[in-house]
């Protein structure tokens, strides 16, 4: 699903510097206002952000005031500070029980979150094979997906005609094509405001990797540098939406007709589709170099519960029969408020709502072109990528001497990680 509906907050960067604090000690002192006396006293307590579709923020505690084996109060956190506050609170006694994050071998190693592999064996098969393997390590599975959420490029299929441009398929076509598709009142396609969402499709498009399997760096090859001179040809070029009001993960800057092309997630697409109806197509990134492929990125959010709390067992009971156990609400979640494919294959197959037109399109995609995030990516390593964009797309510098810096910074990582 999108992210907060306070549409000017990059919620990665949030999360990436909350995360860097709380490594370092750094956000103790934000603890103290956690609130879990308002949470609901003797109740189970359960951080989600605040996401931007309609619904949501009831849907979630309707489904806790059903569950009849304890009570369950949702602290549904608002404004730019979901990461900051959960990684604060989860160094203070006001911890939740259990909260929505992504897969972080940093958790699992420091004993933050519960091994749950006793409650989602039973039914592992029926999951997306790459969504447990996302949360597994040493064959032991953290976290239950709720969601997946596809992302690429969306368009008006009106321009594109008009312009006499073509889907494009390669990196090269798509800078083409913005050139041709910008005018004096509309930009040819836009990335988000920090360009950071499409650091690793770009890496996957080139046919690179973020690690390899042998938890090595795999990023820094000759597509990949090619492909980071061609993001800095588009950044200067003046056809790629700078300063848009809303980051890339909200669909108004193509809705309100900014630009041509955009690059968004699969959630924004009954919103999309209402405002343009037939007049909207997707596309994967386009592949990078001779020896790409196009990619899609499969965002998303899962369920942790917190191995340091004092009702562990408890909480996974919780989990279990809400994202285990209850698939009508499990449907309800990701189908109800914007579109997003089940991680249960079972659901997904029998979800009326993505068997045909556009949606069918993007699970298609999904399925063909799909990359998830490596757990042991971190968020340094995270980081690194994104200021070899800002050096080097943003302010010019040598791509090679920016991922040689990155290097650095992911090496040091690795090894603290995996030895």
């Amino acid at each position: 699903m999108s992210a907060l509906s306070n549409s000017n907050w990059d919620r990665r960067t949030v999360l990436r510097a909350a995360m860097g604090l709380a490594a370092a000690g750094g956000l103790a002192a934000c603890g103290s206002n956690t609130g879990r006396g308002s949470g609901g006293g003797d109740a189970l307590v359960q951080y989600f952000h605040a996401y931007g579709e309609a619904g949501t923020e009831q849907a979630i505690k309707r489904y806790a005031k059903a569950y009849k084996g304890a009570n369950v109060a949702t602290q549904w956190i608002t404004g730019s500070n979901f990461e900051s506050k959960l990684f604060a609170s989860l160094l203070t006694k006001e911890a939740p029980d259990l909260f929505e994050f992504h897969p972080q071998i940093q958790l699992i190693k420091s004993g933050q979150v519960a091994d749950l592999t006793d409650i989602v064996e039973p039914v592992k098969d029926d999951f997306n094979q790459a969504d447990i393997a996302s949360h597994t390590v040493d064959g032991k599975i953290y976290g239950v997906r709720m969601i997946d959420d596809p992302q690429f490029f969306f368009y008006r299929k009106s321009m594109l005609e008009k312009a006499n441009v073509e889907v494009p398929q390669t990196l090269d076509e798509l800078l083409e094509a913005a050139a041709k598709l910008t005018t004096d009142k509309v930009k040819g396609v836009y990335l988000g405001n920090t360009l950071q969402a499409v650091i690793r499709p770009m890496i996957w498009a080139a046919g690179a990797d973020t690690l390899n399997d042998k938890n090595e760096p795999a990023y820094h090859t000759d597509a990949v540098v090619d492909g980071i001179k061609q993001m800095r040809k588009l950044f200067t070029s003046g056809d790629l939406l700078l300063g848009a009001p809303a980051d890339y993960w909200d669909p108004s800057a193509l809705v309100q007709g900014l630009t041509a092309m955009q690059f968004c997630g699969m959630w924004a697409m009954p919103v999309m589709q209402e405002a343009l109806g037939d007049d909207l197509g997707i596309f994967p990134f386009p592949k990078v170099g001779d020896a790409g492929k196009p990619s899609v990125y499969n965002g998303g959010w899962s369920m942790f519960v917190n191995a340091k709390g004092d009702r562990v067992d408890e909480a996974k009971e919780y989990v279990k029969w809400l994202w285990i156990d209850n698939k009508e609400y499990q449907e309800d979640w990701a189908l109800s408020y914007g579109f997003h494919i089940p991680p249960r294959t079972s659901i997904a197959e029998s979800a009326d709502k993505l068997k045909s037109g556009l949606p069918a399109e993007g699970v298609k995609l999904f399925s063909e072109f799909g990359h998830f995030d490596n757990i042991g990516w971190t968020q340094a390593m995270i980081k690194a990528t994104e200021d070899v964009f800002a050096d080097a797309v943003r302010k010019d510098a040598d791509p090679e001497a920016a991922l040689d810096k990155c290097d650095k910074v992911v090496n040091a990582e690795l090894k603290k990680l995996f030895g």
